[in-house]
């Protein structure tokens, strides 16, 4: 199949040829094209041929190159001349490949003997395989062999030394002399007053056989390491349950001191510092969870949402509650599908935003890292290394970027060298890749196509991986409590009430204090439920000297009481309160008796307690029932902000059904658009400037329903948009006419006072299968 032009090969080509263009180069199909005519005039657009030439591997863009060396936007080249130009470099099956590649994309056309979409020429390269533009003057090869022949061993040098490439070179003392003579010659060319360019001609014959042997090379091997896959799932469950763990630490510590928005949009460095520190995480881990946190929509700008506070800061939102109650592993989903879908570089953290010293440093939330195919490139990464079997991993991410080049070298470049590295980073904190391997639950996100609908294979994947929850803690002597792996959430919470959290990782370790048991107390806690709660929960024998703590602090606590009178202070014992009024801190507590047994403060109750506990004393806070009154901070909270849809990483993309009616209505416009209208029907329905009348249209019309023919008709849409159709007219009257369009391929409605011209068709096709309705 051939064809003199690329618009005759794509009218020659079948639907599945079609429909694997479509997919291929999906630019093509927005808007949809009404013809074969505007599908060919955008696949040759130099946009379009830049954009199908990113995904493109080294092998293929070379034979793109071959073929504009060759000629291949003049006149067709067969792959004879292109196995000549590349020697056996590339295989017959690998050129064979690769050329079936550039016409699926239809970047070449024609077979055997192919020719290329001429914007090929520049967007492959200015000089392609190295080579400079061709000069008319040595279009004949015995003309360049007889002037290299002549040629001087000193000029021979400045030539071959071009001939290598690129093809361009500055000429200066004491060359100049010998570059002067080489223009006169013809065997160079003049681009400016300092540069000369050396004709494509002459590099092809200084390369001799195969002038494009050097431009192929292998794809580059990974330097694979093989951990295993029980091995890569445990070790991602450890950094899961660490990420949680300091998701859960900033979201409390912000909850408490949200870090202020800069006037510029993002967090500032100093707060980011002091967050990394209280996490022990560096900079651009910290930087990173920060960044998840916010596309969770776990922590936002508390601009706009009514808050009190003077401007706007860094504040979690309601969401982190039900995000808090769920388990592990839906709390580990949300996180890993925001960092998935985040249109944002978190690696560029800590960099500065120029060259200069006083250039600005970047950190989380700054829109300097906004990067909408951020989340294409970030799957591209973890895609080729779960190319690997399960347990298999890359032992630097340095091998894996150069494959990535290979595969498509006109992607990025040395930022698209650094998002491998970033994406390995960020992906091994999340668990989603462990010891250079993509995890168990990371392979079931990659695989998820709506994380948002369904996300249970990738719940099951996690639940499999982690340790199963513990109930038990072991209590040591010297008031520490370990839990030995996770601990259930109810355990969680009560452990978190009575202790501390000291150390964590596979195992958490926990310190019991006099403050943490008075905080238990403080809750409404009885001193026996404490003892039964370390009782219960301990699988080891409770420490002696943790009960005497517990009784030690439940019999001073409570035994002042305050309340609100502003607020109140009451104890059973007057003596008691008498230390209390002699305190020399007293004063500033604006307390005044009104009972034997009763004090009263205009401080708020939070801080009459503060200043009682700081002096020595243990008050419990009293309900206006007599219950014990739970002071806990609960931290600030703002409105959780819609979450932006996912960013599109590209064009959408349409599902086989959508690329087969879209390819069915290109063919139906391609038919109306070279059908020809009968010319008695012109005659009849045209007045004498060749237009349609409205009487003679509707004519025309109910003349053409009752005969069942086809009838051409031009068509205005509700947006304004012209088009022509062929429809086979049902009925007319009412103001539409019903009839069967051939390019949607099923029954419609059109306006008659949108029609600006009918025509009968001469001996239209039999009617088409209908189609599935595009959309158009």
């Amino acid at each position: 199949m051939s064809g003199n032009s690329l618009l005759d090969w794509l009218r020659a080509s079948e639907d599945a040829a079609l429909v694997a263009l479509l997919r291929a180069r999906p630019d093509l199909a927005v808007p949809p094209p009404p013809d074969m005519t505007v599908l060919a005039t955008r696949a040759g657009i130099r946009a379009s041929v830049n954009r199908a030439c990113e995904d493109l591997d080294t092998v293929t863009l070379a034979v793109l190159e071959g073929l504009a060396v060759a000629g291949a936007d003049t006149e067709p080249v067969p792959p004879a001349r292109l196995r000549e130009l590349f020697g056996n470099q590339i295989k017959a099956k690998r050129m064979a490949a690769a050329l079936d590649t550039l016409r699926e994309r239809a970047l070449a056309w024609g077979e055997p003997a192919v020719r290329l979409v001429p914007a090929a020429l520049e967007v492959a390269s200015r000089y392609p395989a190295g080579l400079g533009r061709s000069a008319a003057a040595l279009a004949d090869p015995k003309i360049v062999a007889a002037l290299l022949a002549d040629t001087p061993d000193a000029e021979r040098r400045v030539l071959d030394a071009l001939a290598v490439g690129p093809p361009i070179g500055r000429s200066r003392e004491p060359g100049a002399a010998v570059v002067q003579r080489l223009l006169a010659k013809g065997l160079l060319l003049r681009v400016d007053p300092e540069t000369v360019e050396l004709p494509r001609e002459v590099g092809l014959a200084l390369r001799g056989p195969a002038p494009l042997r050097g431009l192929v090379a292998d794809e580059p091997t990974l330097d694979v390491t093989e951990p295993g896959a029980d091995r890569v799932d445990g070790t991602a469950a450890g950094a899961v349950l660490e990420l949680l763990r300091r998701a859960e630490t900033l979201l409390t510590a912000w909850s408490a001191e949200p870090p202020p928005v800069l006037r510029s949009g993002g967090l500032g460095v100093r707060d980011l510092r002091k967050a990394s520190r209280d996490l022990g995480m560096d900079v651009a881990e910290t930087g990173l969870l920060i960044e998840v946190l916010v596309a969770a929509g776990l922590v936002a700008d508390s601009e706009g949402t009514g808050s009190a506070t003077a401007g706007s800061e860094w504040v979690p939102t309601t969401q982190v509650d039900l995000w808090a109650a769920g388990g592990p592993e839906q709390r580990w989903v949300a996180l890993a599908r925001a960092w998935l879908e985040l249109p944002r570089l978190p690696g560029m953290i800590g960099q500065r935003d120029g060259d200069g010293p006083g250039d600005r440093i970047l950190g989380p939330m700054s829109d300097e890292l906004r990067r909408p195919l951020a989340p294409r490139d970030r799957r591209r990464v973890l895609e080729a290394l779960a190319e690997l079997p399960p347990g298999q991993g890359v032992a630097t991410p340095e091998r894996l970027a150069g494959v990535l080049a290979w595969r498509a070298p006109r992607r990025g470049g040395r930022l698209r060298d650094q998002m491998v590295a970033w994406t390995v980073a960020e992906a091994t904190l999340l668990g989603v890749v462990a010891l250079g391997a993509v995890s168990g639950p990371g392979r079931a996100l990659l695989d998820s196509p709506d994380l948002a609908t369904n996300s249970a294979p990738v719940l099951a994947a996690l639940r499999r991986s982690l340790p199963e929850p513990v109930d038990k803690v072991l209590l040591q002597a010297d008031l520490t409590a370990v839990a030995p792996g996770p601990l259930r959430p109810d355990v969680a919470e009560e452990m978190a009430l009575v202790a501390d959290v000291e150390s964590a990782g596979g195992a958490t370790v926990y310190r019991i204090t006099e403050a943490s048991i008075l905080r238990a107390l403080d809750t409404g806690r009885a001193p026996s439920e404490l003892h039964e709660l370390f009782a219960t929960r301990s699988a080891t024998p409770v420490p002696q000297g943790l009960s005497y703590l517990i009784d030690d602090v439940a019999r001073r606590h409570g035994r002042l009481r305050a309340g609100v009178a502003r607020s109140f202070l009451r104890a059973d014992d007057a003596v008691l309160l008498a230390e209390v009024l002699a305190h020399p801190s007293s004063d500033a507590w604006e307390l005044r008796r009104i009972a034997p047994t009763v004090l009263i403060s205009d401080l708020p109750l939070v801080s009459l307690l503060d200043g009682l506990r700081a002096a020595g004393f243990s008050p419990a806070a009293e309900a206006g029932d007599g219950t014990v009154l739970d002071l806990r901070p609960r931290g600030r909270r703002i409105p959780a902000k819609p979450r932006p849809a996912a960013a599109r990483s590209g064009l959408p993309t349409l599902d086989p059904n959508q690329l087969t009616a879209l390819v069915a209505s290109v063919r139906a416009g391609e038919h109306a658009a070279t059908m020809r209208p009968s010319s008695d029907a012109l005659r009849r329905a045209g007045d004498s400037n060749g237009r349609n009348g409205s009487a003679a249209t509707l004519d025309l019309l109910r003349g053409a329903a009752q005969q069942r023919r086809s009838v051409w008709i031009g068509y205005i849409n509700s947006l304004g948009v012209a088009s022509r159709r062929i429809v086979e007219p049902v009925s007319v009257g009412g103001g539409v006419l019903e009839g069967y369009d051939r390019q949607q391929g099923d029954l419609r409605r059109f306006m008659l006072h949108r029609i600006t011209s009918a025509a009968v068709v001469e001996d239209p096709d039999a009617r088409p299968d209908p189609q599935p309705d595009s959309g158009a």
